[in-house]
């Protein structure tokens, strides 16, 4: 490396007999100032002060302050090889070497202030928009199902319940409205004084018919030709039999008339017709006939006494829904029964005066008053 030239020594100044290379005496003045870096400003010079007893007016130099040793001696920054190459280039070369640290950054271009026009949009199709609507319905569809899973199982179980009640029910019907339960017997109870046969005879048009399409008043019709049917009840025993509970008219007196006598119940239906009286009945004589209300009096008094007590009754007379009377057969006597009102009390309270007091010829019982009973 190149070491920095000297500087001329100052004029009257002795040159020292001195060797390249050889260190200066100490107490000498440096005659080999340092040159300052690359780019750095000189140092400004001493200033001289005058030398007394010299010969003409030589400034003499200040002494320089004590110098190290010349392998200690910092030398002069030596600049870096890229700085130099990038001196050397032209002005108008390529900027291809990185800029200088202290270069000044180029200047900013001023953003532009107008908005970049946009890219036109691309012609949409018919088939992407079918497609696009397609793919949202799906996920509409998925996102409904996703949050209607409870919903439709829960609507599932009462759809299946419910279907399986329906077809419980269209089955019964079916199988219920099918030759499978029609009726091939018909049972009569509750007959006394009828034949059962008979009257299930008298039903045998309703034979074949599905149970529940069974006609009440076909059956009603049939049992119109026996008047001592009172009522009747149909009770079906699937698969095939029809049972007929029937409640028979209790006869309550005879009515004579020139035709001859006839058996009539408590309402005044004619139940038979005979040439003679047929025998355990007891006469009515009443001037109304069957359908007047001393009739109906009358026939509510007879039934609502005891069995014994009817059958030992000889004749009822009834001019008037209040003074019911009639007589006992083999004593004869007589009973005052008055209206029909408290019939079931007045049979009670006859009982007892009849057990205390039994009935004699030509005795009477007056009950129309139960809490007074006159005897005589």
């Amino acid at each position: 490396m190149r070491r920095p030239t000297p500087l001329p020594p100052p004029p009257g100044a002795s040159e020292p007999d001195a060797k390249p290379g050889s260190r200066p005496s100490a107490g000498a003045p440096a005659s080999e100032p340092r040159l300052p870096p690359h780019g750095a400003a000189k140092p400004a010079s001493r200033p001289s002060a005058p030398v007394a007893g010299a010969s003409g007016s030589v400034a003499a130099p200040l002494p320089a302050p004590p110098m190290t040793p010349a392998d200690e001696q910092p030398t002069a920054p030596i600049p870096p090889l890229l700085a130099f190459a990038r001196d050397a280039l032209p002005d108008d070369a390529p900027d291809a070497w990185p800029a200088r640290e202290t270069d000044p950054a180029p200047p900013a271009e001023p953003a532009s202030t107008e908005p970049e026009p946009e890219p036109e949009p691309a012609p949409v199709g018919w088939r992407e928009v079918w497609r696009a609507a397609r793919a949202r319905r799906r996920a509409m569809r998925a996102e409904v199902r996703r949050f209607t899973v409870r919903q439709r199982r829960r609507r599932a179980v009462w759809l299946g319940a419910i279907g399986s009640l329906v077809l419980l029910v269209a089955g019964s019907f079916a199988a219920a409205y099918s030759p499978l339960f029609a009726v091939e017997e018909v049972s009569v109870v509750g007959t006394q004084q009828l034949d059962a046969g008979t009257v299930a005879g008298a039903l045998s048009s309703i034979v074949g018919t599905p149970l529940p399409l069974v006609d009440e008043s076909a059956v009603k019709a049939a049992l119109v030709a026996f008047p001592l049917v009172e009522s009747y009840t149909l009770e079906a025993r699937p698969p095939h039999e029809l049972v007929v509970r029937i409640v028979e008219r209790t006869p309550v007196g005879v009515i004579a008339s020139p035709s001859g006598y006839t058996l009539v119940d408590a309402a005044g239906v004619a139940l038979s017709t005979t040439p003679t009286a047929p025998p355990g009945y007891p006469t009515l004589s009443i001037p109304g006939g069957v359908g007047s209300d001393a009739f109906a009096a009358a026939g509510t008094v007879l039934r609502s006494l005891p069995a014994d007590l009817r059958s030992r009754v000889a004749d009822v007379t009834a001019s008037s829904p209040d003074d019911v009377a009639f007589t006992l057969t083999g004593s004869g006597a007589r009973i005052v029964w008055g209206s029909a009102d408290q019939s079931a009390r007045k049979s009670l309270v006859l009982q007892k005066v009849m057990a205390d007091r039994p009935p004699a010829p030509g005795m009477s019982y007056d009950v129309s008053s139960p809490e007074a009973v006159v005897v005589g």
